[in-house]
């Protein structure tokens, strides 16, 4: 399949990175969603150019997101279009983004028939399962990933506890690294009145953390 990404947003330099990152949007966002903004200004700021790109659904107006494979292959074909942009290898790419869009860049990584050799992968909000549906984990790929990860999260998380994804995270073959947010959602939203901290103050944590990820690969 191709030609199902139309809108993409470039952050960071054009040229003489050595690295890039996609980052790819939550189910119920697009490509401007705040959390995706403030990790690709603060990649820029550590010299590392990002693609953000709509899901099909998004550019047409739709709410409900597409099915698995366009899903898939919008977040392959947003990939090449990384590579081209960059002139990168695949190998010199990161995988990242929000919940669903990071979800989708794991799967891209392990797939079964044509993988994705990332350099590493960011997993903004991993949505681990449906809220109230533990038993059905989406982790089933996660033996197939033998990239560096950083999970980020929030430690009241409704899509997967910290000790949920601690436990579903092992099987990942590649380095594990954790960036907790605490109190936070899904949304990384903390409560204010037992951390201090605003939902601006763990975005930029959570992309501070992501720049420090990236940047050490």
């Amino acid at each position: 399949m191709s030609g199902v990404v139309t809108e993409y947003e470039f952050t960071g330099p054009r040229r003489g990175a050595d690295r890039a990152v996609l980052l790819a949007h939550g189910a119920g966002a697009d490509q401007h969603a705040a959390a995706l903004v403030v990790v690709a200004d603060a990649l820029a700021a550590a010299g590392v150019p990002t693609l953000r790109f709509n899901y099909p659904y998004r550019s047409a107006g739709r709410k409900a997101p597409d099915r698995a494979p366009t899903l898939l292959a919008a977040t392959r074909e947003a990939a090449g279009e990384l590579a081209r942009r960059t002139k990168l290898p695949p190998e010199r790419l990161v995988l990242g983004g929000r919940s669903m869009g990071g979800r989708y860049c794991s799967m891209l990584a392990a797939d079964a028939d044509d993988p994705w050799p990332a350099l590493g992968l960011v997993l903004l909000g991993y949505p681990l399962h449906a809220p109230g549906k533990p038993e059905s984990p989406r982790a089933e790929h996660f033996g197939r990933l033998r990239m560096p990860v950083l999970f980020v999260s929030g430690t009241n998380d409704a899509f997967g506890t910290p000790d949920e994804l601690r436990v579903a995270a092992k099987r990942v073959r590649g380095k594990v690294r954790w960036h907790w947010i605490p109190t936070a959602d899904h949304g990384f939203r903390p409560k204010k009145r037992e951390t201090g901290l605003s939902l601006d103050d763990a975005l930029t944590a959570a992309a501070a953390a992501t720049a420090e990820f990236v940047t050490a690969l």
